[in-house]
Protein backbone atom coordinates (compact mmCIF):
# COMPACT_ATOMS: atom_id res chain seq x y z
CA UNK A 1 0.00 0.00 0.00
CA UNK A 2 1.55 3.13 -0.83
CA UNK A 3 1.77 6.11 1.78
CA UNK A 4 0.02 9.30 0.77
CA UNK A 5 2.22 12.70 0.07
CA UNK A 6 1.02 14.73 2.94
CA UNK A 7 1.95 11.94 5.01
CA UNK A 8 5.36 11.85 3.57
CA UNK A 9 5.88 15.19 3.66
CA UNK A 10 5.24 15.29 7.14
CA UNK A 11 8.02 12.75 8.16
CA UNK A 12 10.26 15.02 6.39
CA UNK A 13 9.41 18.69 8.49
CA UNK A 14 9.43 16.71 11.58
CA UNK A 15 12.95 15.31 10.47
CA UNK A 16 13.68 18.97 9.68
CA UNK A 17 12.75 20.56 12.84
CA UNK A 18 14.78 17.87 15.05
CA UNK A 19 17.94 19.02 12.88
CA UNK A 20 17.22 22.47 13.77
CA UNK A 21 16.56 21.79 17.41
CA UNK A 22 19.67 19.87 17.43
CA UNK A 23 21.77 22.88 15.60
CA UNK A 24 20.50 25.55 18.20
CA UNK A 25 21.47 23.76 21.23
CA UNK A 26 24.52 23.06 19.73
CA UNK A 27 25.13 26.51 18.86
CA UNK A 28 24.10 27.37 22.67
CA UNK A 29 26.36 24.80 24.19
CA UNK A 30 29.51 26.58 22.58
CA UNK A 31 28.00 29.83 23.01
CA UNK A 32 27.78 29.42 27.09
CA UNK A 33 24.38 29.10 26.95
CA UNK A 34 24.39 29.71 30.86
CA UNK A 35 25.92 33.10 30.07
CA UNK A 36 23.72 33.96 27.32
CA UNK A 37 20.64 33.55 29.89
CA UNK A 38 22.41 35.65 32.41
CA UNK A 39 21.23 38.84 33.69
CA UNK A 40 24.17 41.93 33.37
CA UNK A 41 24.65 45.28 34.15
CA UNK A 42 26.58 48.17 31.41
CA UNK A 43 29.46 49.68 32.71
CA UNK A 44 31.48 52.32 30.44
CA UNK A 45 35.23 53.52 30.76
CA UNK A 46 36.87 56.13 28.33
CA UNK A 47 40.29 54.84 27.19
CA UNK A 48 42.79 57.47 24.99
CA UNK A 49 43.91 53.95 23.24
CA UNK A 50 42.11 50.32 23.35
CA UNK A 51 45.25 48.83 21.52
CA UNK A 52 43.06 46.68 19.55
CA UNK A 53 40.66 45.68 21.79
CA UNK A 54 37.26 44.35 19.91
CA UNK A 55 33.85 44.17 20.72
CA UNK A 56 33.10 40.51 22.19
CA UNK A 57 36.43 40.31 24.63
CA UNK A 58 36.59 38.83 27.59
CA UNK A 59 36.50 41.29 30.80
CA UNK A 60 38.24 39.44 34.15
CA UNK A 61 38.16 40.57 37.87
CA UNK A 62 40.28 38.72 40.58
CA UNK A 63 41.26 36.12 37.55
CA UNK A 64 37.30 35.39 37.36
CA UNK A 65 35.73 35.96 33.63
CA UNK A 66 32.70 38.12 34.76
CA UNK A 67 31.29 39.66 31.46
CA UNK A 68 32.30 40.42 27.89
CA UNK A 69 33.24 43.79 25.41
CA UNK A 70 29.77 45.11 24.19
CA UNK A 71 30.87 47.99 22.14
CA UNK A 72 33.36 50.38 20.92
CA UNK A 73 32.61 53.98 19.88
CA UNK A 74 34.18 57.19 19.74
CA UNK A 75 34.04 59.69 22.25
CA UNK A 76 35.03 63.53 21.92
CA UNK A 77 37.92 64.08 19.88
CA UNK A 78 40.49 61.00 20.01
CA UNK A 79 38.86 59.52 23.20
CA UNK A 80 37.06 55.88 22.46
CA UNK A 81 33.89 54.48 24.76
CA UNK A 82 34.02 51.29 25.68
CA UNK A 83 31.13 49.54 26.94
CA UNK A 84 31.15 46.86 28.76
CA UNK A 85 28.50 43.63 30.00
CA UNK A 86 29.56 42.46 33.51
CA UNK A 87 27.65 40.00 35.37
CA UNK A 88 24.97 41.35 37.93
CA UNK A 89 26.47 38.58 40.43
CA UNK A 90 30.10 40.40 40.17
CA UNK A 91 27.89 43.76 41.01
CA UNK A 92 28.82 43.44 45.01
CA UNK A 93 32.58 42.56 44.35
CA UNK A 94 33.35 46.09 42.32
CA UNK A 95 33.59 49.30 44.15
CA UNK A 96 33.00 52.72 42.47
CA UNK A 97 36.93 53.56 42.97
CA UNK A 98 37.80 50.31 41.06
CA UNK A 99 39.75 50.87 37.54
CA UNK A 100 40.22 49.30 34.10
CA UNK A 101 43.17 48.51 32.28
CA UNK A 102 43.84 46.45 28.76
CA UNK A 103 45.83 43.55 29.37
CA UNK A 104 46.26 39.88 26.77
CA UNK A 105 45.37 36.84 27.49
CA UNK A 106 48.01 35.17 27.75
CA UNK A 107 52.09 36.11 26.05
CA UNK A 108 50.31 36.98 22.47
CA UNK A 109 46.45 35.95 23.47
CA UNK A 110 43.44 37.90 22.55
CA UNK A 111 43.14 41.49 24.51
CA UNK A 112 41.51 41.61 27.67
CA UNK A 113 40.17 44.08 30.17
CA UNK A 114 41.07 43.49 33.55
CA UNK A 115 38.95 45.32 36.42
CA UNK A 116 40.76 45.61 39.71
CA UNK A 117 41.14 47.89 42.71
CA UNK A 118 38.55 49.37 44.68
CA UNK A 119 37.87 49.98 47.92
CA UNK A 120 35.32 49.10 50.83
CA UNK A 121 34.60 52.79 51.76
CA UNK A 122 33.36 53.06 48.26
CA UNK A 123 29.53 51.75 47.47
CA UNK A 124 28.96 48.77 44.61
CA UNK A 125 29.10 50.02 41.37
CA UNK A 126 25.66 50.31 39.46
CA UNK A 127 24.30 49.80 36.17
CA UNK A 128 25.73 52.85 33.43
CA UNK A 129 28.93 53.77 36.23
CA UNK A 130 31.83 55.00 34.50
CA UNK A 131 35.04 52.78 35.55
CA UNK A 132 38.57 55.06 35.75
CA UNK A 133 40.98 53.95 33.26
CA UNK A 134 44.50 53.02 34.16
CA UNK A 135 47.10 54.37 31.06
CA UNK A 136 48.90 51.05 30.27
CA UNK A 137 52.28 50.53 28.23
CA UNK A 138 51.47 49.70 24.95
CA UNK A 139 54.06 47.40 22.69
CA UNK A 140 54.59 50.43 20.60
CA UNK A 141 55.79 52.33 23.94
CA UNK A 142 57.98 49.64 24.76
CA UNK A 143 59.32 49.79 21.48
CA UNK A 144 59.97 53.49 21.60
CA UNK A 145 61.25 52.99 24.82
CA UNK A 146 63.78 50.55 23.89
CA UNK A 147 64.82 52.77 20.85
CA UNK A 148 65.32 55.70 23.33
CA UNK A 149 67.52 53.08 25.37
CA UNK A 150 69.45 52.08 22.70
CA UNK A 151 70.37 55.73 21.59
CA UNK A 152 71.10 56.00 25.29
CA UNK A 153 73.30 53.33 25.20
CA UNK A 154 75.18 54.49 22.26
CA UNK A 155 75.74 58.15 23.18
CA UNK A 156 77.71 56.35 26.25
CA UNK A 157 79.39 53.63 24.18
CA UNK A 158 81.30 56.72 22.39
CA UNK A 159 82.03 58.45 25.90
CA UNK A 160 83.60 55.98 26.56
CA UNK A 161 86.03 55.19 23.68
CA UNK A 162 86.37 59.53 24.26
CA UNK A 163 87.75 58.52 27.50
CA UNK A 164 89.64 55.33 26.65
CA UNK A 165 91.05 57.23 23.67
CA UNK A 166 92.33 60.11 25.86
CA UNK A 167 93.43 57.74 28.92
CA UNK A 168 95.24 55.79 25.90
CA UNK A 169 97.23 58.84 24.80
CA UNK A 170 97.86 60.17 28.76
CA UNK A 171 95.60 63.27 28.68
CA UNK A 172 94.22 64.24 32.16
CA UNK A 173 94.73 62.89 35.45
CA UNK A 174 94.55 59.09 35.31
CA UNK A 175 96.00 59.24 31.80
CA UNK A 176 99.08 61.28 33.14
CA UNK A 177 98.91 58.65 36.47
CA UNK A 178 98.63 55.48 33.31
CA UNK A 179 101.64 56.46 31.07
CA UNK A 180 104.09 58.44 33.48
CA UNK A 181 105.96 56.66 35.43
CA UNK A 182 107.22 59.70 37.68
CA UNK A 183 104.08 60.29 39.10
CA UNK A 184 103.76 56.73 40.18
CA UNK A 185 106.97 56.95 41.61
CA UNK A 186 105.99 60.27 43.79
CA UNK A 187 102.64 58.27 44.63
CA UNK A 188 104.61 55.40 45.85
CA UNK A 189 106.25 57.61 48.11
CA UNK A 190 103.40 59.45 49.82
CA UNK A 191 102.21 56.15 50.60
CA UNK A 192 105.26 55.46 52.28
CA UNK A 193 105.17 58.91 53.92
CA UNK A 194 101.93 57.79 54.90
CA UNK A 195 103.03 54.48 56.45
CA UNK A 196 105.42 56.44 58.34
CA UNK A 197 103.04 59.01 59.80
CA UNK A 198 100.70 55.94 60.82
CA UNK A 199 103.73 54.60 62.75
CA UNK A 200 104.45 57.63 64.47
CA UNK A 201 101.00 57.69 65.40
CA UNK A 202 100.74 54.33 66.41
CA UNK A 203 103.66 54.92 68.23
CA UNK A 204 102.06 58.36 70.34
CA UNK A 205 98.74 56.81 70.75
CA UNK A 206 100.79 53.41 72.75
CA UNK A 207 102.78 56.33 74.70
CA UNK A 208 99.18 57.66 75.58
CA UNK A 209 98.34 54.49 76.64
CA UNK A 210 101.07 54.34 78.82
CA UNK A 211 100.56 57.95 80.45
CA UNK A 212 96.85 57.34 80.94
CA UNK A 213 98.08 53.09 82.52
CA UNK A 214 100.19 55.29 84.96
CA UNK A 215 97.44 57.62 86.03
CA UNK A 216 95.88 54.53 87.60
CA UNK A 217 98.75 53.65 89.14
CA UNK A 218 98.76 54.24 92.87
CA UNK A 219 101.66 56.21 94.26
CA UNK A 220 102.54 58.24 90.95
CA UNK A 221 101.39 62.05 91.42
CA UNK A 222 99.43 62.08 88.61
CA UNK A 223 97.49 59.47 89.98
CA UNK A 224 97.58 61.67 93.54
CA UNK A 225 96.55 64.46 91.27
CA UNK A 226 93.06 62.28 89.77
CA UNK A 227 92.35 60.72 93.31
CA UNK A 228 93.39 62.04 96.14
CA UNK A 229 91.18 65.29 96.73
CA UNK A 230 93.64 66.67 99.57
CA UNK A 231 96.48 66.82 97.11
CA UNK A 232 94.01 68.21 94.95
CA UNK A 233 92.93 70.73 97.02
CA UNK A 234 96.26 71.45 98.04
CA UNK A 235 97.45 72.57 94.76
CA UNK A 236 94.45 74.44 94.15
CA UNK A 237 94.78 76.79 96.98
CA UNK A 238 98.51 76.76 95.65
CA UNK A 239 96.92 78.29 92.40
CA UNK A 240 94.81 80.36 93.68
CA UNK A 241 97.59 82.04 96.00
CA UNK A 242 99.64 82.52 92.90
CA UNK A 243 96.80 83.93 91.23
CA UNK A 244 96.56 86.30 94.02
CA UNK A 245 100.18 87.08 93.89
CA UNK A 246 99.91 88.00 89.55
CA UNK A 247 96.72 90.26 90.69
CA UNK A 248 98.91 91.88 93.72
CA UNK A 249 101.86 92.43 91.18
CA UNK A 250 100.10 93.32 88.34
CA UNK A 251 98.35 96.13 90.92
CA UNK A 252 101.70 96.95 91.93
CA UNK A 253 103.25 97.62 88.30
CA UNK A 254 99.62 99.77 88.06
CA UNK A 255 100.33 101.85 90.89
CA UNK A 256 104.53 102.07 89.94
CA UNK A 257 103.29 102.81 85.99
CA UNK A 258 100.96 105.73 87.45
CA UNK A 259 103.47 106.87 90.27
CA UNK A 260 106.11 107.14 87.47
CA UNK A 261 103.72 108.87 85.28
CA UNK A 262 103.30 111.46 87.75
CA UNK A 263 105.99 114.13 87.50
CA UNK A 264 105.32 115.46 91.36
CA UNK A 265 106.47 111.71 92.88
CA UNK A 266 109.34 110.91 93.84
CA UNK A 267 109.88 107.79 91.04
CA UNK A 268 107.97 110.61 88.68
CA UNK A 269 110.98 113.20 89.89
CA UNK A 270 113.62 110.39 89.18
CA UNK A 271 112.73 109.71 86.11
CA UNK A 272 111.59 112.79 84.61
CA UNK A 273 113.63 115.71 86.32
CA UNK A 274 117.18 115.53 85.03
CA UNK A 275 118.84 117.66 87.71
CA UNK A 276 117.12 115.77 90.28
CA UNK A 277 118.92 112.79 88.82
CA UNK A 278 121.54 114.16 88.60
CA UNK A 279 121.76 115.17 92.18
CA UNK A 280 121.12 111.80 93.02
CA UNK A 281 124.08 110.58 91.25
CA UNK A 282 126.33 113.03 92.64
CA UNK A 283 125.00 111.47 95.96
CA UNK A 284 125.79 107.92 95.37
CA UNK A 285 129.13 108.97 94.35
CA UNK A 286 129.70 110.63 97.78
CA UNK A 287 128.27 108.34 99.48
CA UNK A 288 131.31 105.54 97.85
CA UNK A 289 133.67 108.09 98.67
CA UNK A 290 133.27 108.35 102.02
CA UNK A 291 132.68 104.60 102.41
CA UNK A 292 135.83 103.93 101.05
CA UNK A 293 137.46 106.55 103.07
CA UNK A 294 136.40 105.35 106.31
CA UNK A 295 137.53 102.18 105.47
CA UNK A 296 140.93 103.14 105.20
CA UNK A 297 140.10 105.23 109.12
CA UNK A 298 139.22 102.20 110.61
CA UNK A 299 142.24 100.56 108.82
CA UNK A 300 144.56 103.09 110.04
CA UNK A 301 143.00 102.97 113.53
CA UNK A 302 143.42 98.96 114.01
CA UNK A 303 146.83 99.58 113.25
CA UNK A 304 147.18 102.52 116.08
CA UNK A 305 149.30 101.19 118.78
CA UNK A 306 146.60 103.20 121.47
CA UNK A 307 143.39 100.71 119.82
CA UNK A 308 145.82 97.84 118.87
CA UNK A 309 145.26 96.04 122.07
CA UNK A 310 141.31 96.58 122.02
CA UNK A 311 141.39 94.87 118.27
CA UNK A 312 143.29 91.90 119.38
CA UNK A 313 141.62 91.21 122.47
CA UNK A 314 138.18 91.56 120.53
CA UNK A 315 139.83 88.87 117.82
CA UNK A 316 140.38 86.22 120.74
CA UNK A 317 136.70 86.28 121.69
CA UNK A 318 135.72 85.72 118.55
CA UNK A 319 138.06 83.16 117.63
CA UNK A 320 137.12 81.22 121.11
CA UNK A 321 133.39 81.33 119.99
CA UNK A 322 133.77 79.60 116.66
CA UNK A 323 133.43 75.57 116.45
CA UNK A 324 136.72 73.44 116.27
CA UNK A 325 136.72 73.33 111.88
CA UNK A 326 136.47 76.94 111.71
CA UNK A 327 138.83 77.87 114.24
CA UNK A 328 141.30 75.14 112.38
CA UNK A 329 140.46 77.07 109.11
CA UNK A 330 141.37 80.46 110.80
CA UNK A 331 144.60 79.18 112.07
CA UNK A 332 145.60 78.02 108.99
CA UNK A 333 144.37 81.47 107.06
CA UNK A 334 146.99 83.23 109.64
Amino acid sequence: MNESPNKRAVIVGVFVIVGLLFLLAGVLIVGNLRETFNRKMQLVSLFDDISGLQPGNNIWYSGVKIGTVNSLNFHGKSQVEVDMNVAIKAKKYIRKDAKVKISSDGLIGNKILVIYGGTDGFAEVEDGDTLLVEKTFTSEDMINTAQENNKNILAITNDVKIITKKLAAGEGTLGKLLNDSLIYTNINATIASLHKASAKAEQMLASLSEFSSGLNKKGTLANELTTDTVVFKSVKASVLQLQQMADTATVFIANLKKASSNPNSAIGVLLHDDESGTRLKETIKNLETSSAKLDEDLEAAQHNFLLRGYFKKKAKTEESSLPENKKQITNDTN
